[in-house]
């Protein structure tokens, strides 16, 4: 194992959002350029050049948000910040596309920046998609077009956060164009059914809708609110195979998105066959990090040794830059080699009702748990720890569940941090929430099943291809994932679990509304009925 490096993570205590620069001196900018389709339909693209003559690589981004939409345009920010959430600082140029790579610093590097509107939205002919087959052949012949103009140099790579992730794996895994060289999938939902839409079976009702009637709206006209979700619906059937995937890759995954982009990156690492592919972790606030001078090291690094050539010993760099969080403003970062790290014990840990604790043998006696299903409250199981310990990797809580009243349950999981004085340690969450948690998980009773080819003993794989109800008061096991983590607890700290009917977490712009809950659930554990939680220990 590497040794561990100490950093202060001070950018949380900053919430400046966007400060920007001028564009520098020196930068040819081509407005609207117009790149024909198969079919004939034109999309729109700005691109960003050096004005010096010669051959250059090509960083691109295809977004739904407007090619030319630069931070005086940005929505998401004063509502985030309005809702009493962190965004963080970012420092770019004041040309930067939402989510997208800063020109303003790419170009003076020696790369042309190409931005284009996808079918449908702002500027480009043709009808609306979300993540359709249409759009990934689009990007793909956009990035053909860009590998053989005079000012480039052959070499493709794509670059860009959340919707600008999510549709490098899309063209990746579905097309191979012969000028994309690598890619830059920065937190990104490669699964759109698991990762967002139903995380773990439960219909995920906020971000959506406001997302299709908002974002996406602006850009292709209000009937995109009615279209899109079906749009997405077909996607999320056909999800992206990323095995298909074997260009380089720079991947990043937050502890901070889950429920979004958390587990689709984690995953994306994980399956894709590239051979050449680096994971890139952090608990900070997504579009800060993005930004951030160490983050941007790495980018420019990957892209000079893969779409320039250079020997600059980026091949050379641990696969995976592991960041440990003990507080909100204190990470440990050190390199590894694996995801899940190679070090890493899983260790079931029981549930023990009668001490409202987790313990390491499982309990002698028969117990249970109830509560009441729609209520806010949870049930608690806490593990104090005597030494300094590190839970790093994903978590699998397996359960005896039964509903007393109702065919069906709904569960909610959530995994918190306390220090010695029983405080609760917050981490940063979703859109920059500033009172996240360790990790969460979700589980719908009647989806339970999982896929056996995909399915781990510490990641549980739910094939989400039927349904099947209980029978009022009937036991049935589960395996709820709780997403991927990393943390460190001192001695005297302690990990508690929460289960609960409803969301534990409430975030502004995220939510679990449309629950099958009723009455009373229970919890069995003991010999017969071994509830525990299997945790990552390094």
């Amino acid at each position: 194992m590497a040794e561990l490096t100490y950093e202060a993570a001070n950018m949380v205590e900053q919430d400046l959002g966007a400060v920007t620069y001028p564009l520098p001196e020196g930068i040819v900018v081509d407005r609207d350029v117009r790149v024909r389709m198969r079919d004939g339909v034109h999309l729109e693209a700005t691109i960003y050049r050096p004005i010096a003559e010669g051959r250059y690589p090509v960083v691109m981004c295809v977004t739904a948000y407007g090619k030319d939409f630069g931070p005086a345009d940005y929505s998401t920010l004063p509502k985030i910040k309005a809702a009493g959430m962190a965004v963080g600082t970012m420092h770019i140029c004041e040309a930067t596309t939402w989510e997208g790579p800063d020109p303003g610093f790419w170009v003076p590097n020696g790369y042309v920046v190409m931005v284009a509107d996808p079918r449908g939205y702002y500027g480009s002919e043709g009808e609306p998609g979300v993540y359709s087959e249409e759009d990934a052949y689009d990007y793909a012949e956009l990035i053909e077009w860009a590998g053989v103009q005079p000012w480039s140099n052959g070499s493709v790579g794509l670059h860009g956060v959340s919707y600008l992730a999510c549709n490098q794996w899309m063209v990746a895994s579905k097309t191979r164009p012969s000028h994309l060289k690598a890619i830059v999938p920065w937190e990104g939902a490669s699964d759109f059914l698991r990762d967002v839409i139903e995380p773990g079976g439960v219909p995920e009702t906020r971000f959506l809708g406001g997302y299709y009637a908002g974002s996406l709206a602006r850009g292709a006209g209000m009937g995109i609110a009615e279209t899109g979700p079906a749009m997405m619906d077909h996607t999320a059937r056909h999800p992206f195979e990323l095995e298909n995937i074997d260009v380089p890759a720079l991947i990043c995954a937050s502890w901070s998105d889950h429920g979004l982009h958390t587990r689709g990156s984690i995953e994306g690492f994980m399956r894709i066959a590239s051979e050449q592919k680096w994971l890139y972790t952090h608990g900070g606030n997504k579009w800060e990090v993005y930004y951030s001078p160490e983050a941007v090291e790495w980018q420019k690094s990957f892209f000079d040794h893969f779409l320039k050539g250079e020997d600059n010993g980026f091949q050379d760099r641990p696969r995976v830059r592991l960041e440990v969080r003990a507080t909100k403003e204190r990470v440990e970062v050190r390199s590894e080699t694996a995801w899940p790290l190679e070090s890493t014990k899983f260790t079931p840990i029981y549930l023990d009702p009668a001490r409202k604790a987790l313990v390491t043998s499982m309990p002698g006696q028969t117990g249970s748990v109830a509560y009441d299903s729609e209520a806010k409250q949870s049930i608690e199981f806490d593990l104090a720890f005597d030494r300094r310990t590190e839970v790093t990797g994903p978590m699998v809580l397996k359960l005896w569940v039964c509903a007393k009243d109702t065919d069906d349950l709904d569960l909610f999981a959530a995994v918190r941090k306390f220090d010695r004085h029983g405080q609760e340690v917050f981490f940063c969450g979703k859109d920059g929430f500033r009172s996240g948690v360790v990790a969460l998980g979700w589980l719908r009773a009647s989806r339970r099943h999982l896929d056996p080819l995909r399915s781990r003993p510490w990641r549980p794989f739910q094939s989400l291809e039927r349904t099947e109800k209980l029978r009022p008061g009937e036991v049935v096991p589960v395996e709820l994932e709780i997403l991927p983590s990393s943390t460190l607890f001192e001695p005297g700290e302690t990990l508690r679990l929460a289960i609960s009917g409803r969301d534990i977490v409430e975030f502004s712009r995220f939510g679990h509304d449309d629950s099958v809950n009723q009455g009373r659930h229970e919890i069995l554990t003991g010999p017969h009925h071994p509830s525990h939680l299997l945790v990552p220990f390094v």
